[in-house]
């Protein structure tokens, strides 16, 4: 565990060395690891208030300063004419702005999908960063991004992007991939949502240990002890809090202390400001929140946003108050109220893991506690997240201390991780074959809010869960049924586009998928793993 450990330090000891040499050649290219905010001051705010400059407000922030920073924010001082079209001319003298990625000009016309997958790969992957560049936090290894806006590394998209990679034998690049999350780990003590400054104050669902899961299929084991320091980090970041609970105080950050004692988890963001890769849109969200309820403050709604950006659900009914009129509005959200059913089961599975890598390392005590701790998570599961009502798992609203109306396909988690009895996963599975089942697989949820994860988008994500959710339960005609249909449709649009995208309409598979703040993105990491691995079983 020390080599391990070691291993990190020479890591970054390596990226600072290259990052002098490249200042000893080009200073000005050197800069510091901070927020865009830090980064660039008055400028940030300028240039992402004004929407005519870029329609996207990730684009400037993923920028690349040409100069040091402080003669970019001294110039910028000089300036008196803050039109659009002088600042754009300044940015584009100060700035290397982020060109089209690679796979968005790749296709081919000749090729079969899986062949097109398989030379995509080498189209995203990332080589190892030898030095910060603007917003960019770099890493030791090569690394898979999405695609399209998505330029740098994302968590809970890279274990489905892993599931591909497994298919296509490149066992090297998912080790490199969990290497640098473990890098991660122990530098800032958890996953961020990316590697990215601007993401530093919040995760994504916790898949890293059913990454080292992948893992110990290929090289045994020794894998859980060899990364038992950091699956244990990763756990103490989601628990952070627990020993402040009081009797008046029984909620803190990511954890919540439920009635009854056990301890159940929420997603939430350190900061509650607006996200600088969507300040334009969140300040909107907070103006249009606060002017329909005085009672709200707009670091209330940017907290919110931000948690639900955590959540990798950005954005979904399941984090929206539903007016009068049962329609969900993005400024009534309220994502940190809400105790997620996928988060929690994620997080028994991380317990399970740590039990697991104890037991091999011989440490019995430790063992003993984390298998305790994940009885208890699925015993709390089954009493908070079921809905008799709805024969169905829901999130649970615990201010309210009462379920959400929102049926997900978070709800078919406890099904992939094996929490369910038998008799409760038939009944999810007549829920999702009634209401969530479509032509091209099954949609997020059965409800019309123009946001990207709800009808009538699927997501390749929770394809795969739900497939495998219902074979671990014997249910595999439907299972079967979800496979065909989601993998149909990729293949429709592929030989229509010659892209594999982000997210599917699955409604009406003639037409393509919307809603949300950004177009739909092609390349696409998650959707080349689950299409891999799905025509593979």
């Amino acid at each position: 565990m020390n080599f391990i450990k070691s291993r990190y330090f020479l890591y970054t000891f390596f990226i600072l060395f290259f990052s002098c040499k490249e200042a000893e050649k080009k200073p000005t290219l050197l800069v510091k690891i901070a927020s865009p905010e830090e980064l660039y001051g008055t400028l940030f705010y300028d240039v992402q208030q004004n929407e005519k400059l870029f329609s996207d407000s990730k684009t400037f922030v993923d920028a690349i300063p040409k100069k040091p920073l402080s003669t970019i924010k001294s110039n910028y001082t000089k300036i008196k004419d803050t039109s659009s079209a002088v600042i754009r001319q300044f940015i584009r003298d100060n700035f290397e702005l982020p060109g089209e990625n690679a796979s968005q000009n790749y296709q081919t016309d000749s090729l079969a999908i899986n062949t097109h997958i398989k030379k995509l790969w080498s189209v995203l992957k990332r080589p190892a960063d030898t030095k910060a560049t603007g917003t960019l936090i770099p890493l030791p290894n090569p690394y898979i991004i999405p695609g399209g806006r998505f330029r740098e590394i994302y968590y809970w998209d890279s274990y489905f992007t892993m599931l591909g990679l497994e298919v296509d034998g490149e066992l090297e690049t998912i080790q490199n991939m969990v290497d640098n999350f473990s890098f991660l780990i122990n530098k800032y003590g958890f996953i961020p949502n990316g590697n990215r400054t601007y993401y530093l104050s919040r995760s994504q669902p916790p898949f890293y240990s059913l990454m080292i899961d992948l893992l110990a299929e290929e090289k045994g084991d020794s894998i859980y002890t060899t990364y038992l320091p950091e699956l244990e980090e990763e756990y103490q970041f989601w628990m952070k809090g627990t020993n402040t609970f009081s009797e008046s105080n029984l909620v803190s950050k990511r954890v919540v202390k439920m009635p009854d004692g056990s301890v159940l988890n929420r997603y939430f963001d350190d900061k509650n400001t607006p996200r600088p890769e969507s300040y334009r849109e969140d300040v909107k969200t907070a103006k249009e929140a606060v002017a329909t309820n005085e009672k709200l403050t707009k670091e209330y709604v940017y907290r919110n946003l931000r948690a639900a950006a955590e959540s990798g659900w950005d954005f979904s009914s399941r984090w929206i108050k539903p007016n009068k009129k049962g329609e969900f509005n993005l400024s009534a959200i309220h994502t940190t109220d809400i105790l997620p059913v996928d988060l929690n089961t994620l997080l028994f599975h991380l317990e399970k893991t740590l039990a697991k890598a104890y037991l091999i390392d011989g440490e019995q005590e430790k063992y003993k506690n984390y298998k305790a701790l994940a009885n208890k998570r699925a015993a709390a599961i089954e009493k908070y997240f079921w809905s008799p009502k709805n024969s169905f798992y829901m999130d649970y609203d615990f201010t309210k201390q009462q379920h959400t109306s929102v049926i997900s396909m978070a709800g078919v988690y406890p099904l992939f991780f094996q929490i369910s009895s038998e008799e409760k996963a038939k009944k999810v599975a007549a829920i999702v074959e009634s209401q969530l089942l479509k032509k091209g697989g099954v949609v997020t949820t059965s409800n019309y809010s123009g946001q990207q994860w709800d009808a009538p988008n699927g997501w390749a994500p929770l394809q795969w869960i739900c497939y495998k959710g219902f074979q671990n339960y014997g249910i595999s005609k439907l299972a079967s049924t979800i496979k065909k249909r989601w993998t149909s449709l990729n293949k429709k649009v592929y030989k229509d586009t010659y892209k594999m995208t982000e997210k599917y309409n699955v409604e009406d598979i003639s037409k393509e998928s919307g809603g949300g703040e950004y177009p739909t993105q092609d390349g696409f990491g998650w959707s080349n793993g689950v299409y891999k691995k799905l025509t593979s079983e």
